[in-house]
């Protein structure tokens, strides 16, 4: 959520010479609604349902780059399709920087609360473990700005990868 998953996932497919796809605007475009009108339709675990389907079909395509919804790591069913199926990479961004990068968006179901702040503090601290057990590679995300995690993940899956 405000991570730069998105930006970063689509400038990390196009150098890879990839697709690129985002699950969330994956979602909206099957559903033919947002995704606040999702959780306001059928609450934020039928929004998980449709997402766990999503990231079972996205993470055994070959050749693309996929960003996921924040959440996508509370299901243990799309931790392990992501763990088996795929390089993770956890964009790691403290709650202070991820307030500044979302304050002003309404478009985030989760931060329509009284305190959106504390609800990201809660977040962090509940996805933050599942994100590092699933990860191949943790990226401070608050300290480079997006070019520079692009050129450390070219590194990364590089020496990895031999590309």
């Amino acid at each position: 959520m405000g991570a730069g998953k998105t930006t970063i996932g689509r400038s990390l497919a196009k150098r890879l010479g990839f697709d690129f796809i985002d699950s969330d605007h994956e979602i909206e475009f099957r559903t033919g609604v947002s995704i606040p009108t999702i959780f306001e339709i059928e609450g934020e675990e039928g929004f998980r349902k449709r997402e766990a389907q999503v990231i079972a079909e996205l993470s055994r395509l070959n050749d693309y780059v996929v960003a996921t919804g924040g959440g996508v790591v509370l299901r243990p069913d799309n931790r392990a399709n992501l763990r088996t199926h795929g390089f993770v990479v956890y964009l790691d961004v403290p709650p202070p920087t991820l307030w500044e990068r979302t304050c002003h968006d309404r478009n985030r179901p989760l931060l329509q609360v009284e305190n959106p702040f504390l609800k990201l503090e809660e977040l962090y601290s509940q996805r933050d473990p599942l994100y590092r057990e699933v990860a191949d590679l943790v990226v401070d995300g608050s300290r480079i700005n997006a070019q520079g995690i692009l050129q450390l993940l070219i590194r990364e899956i590089g020496e990895r990868w031999k590309l």
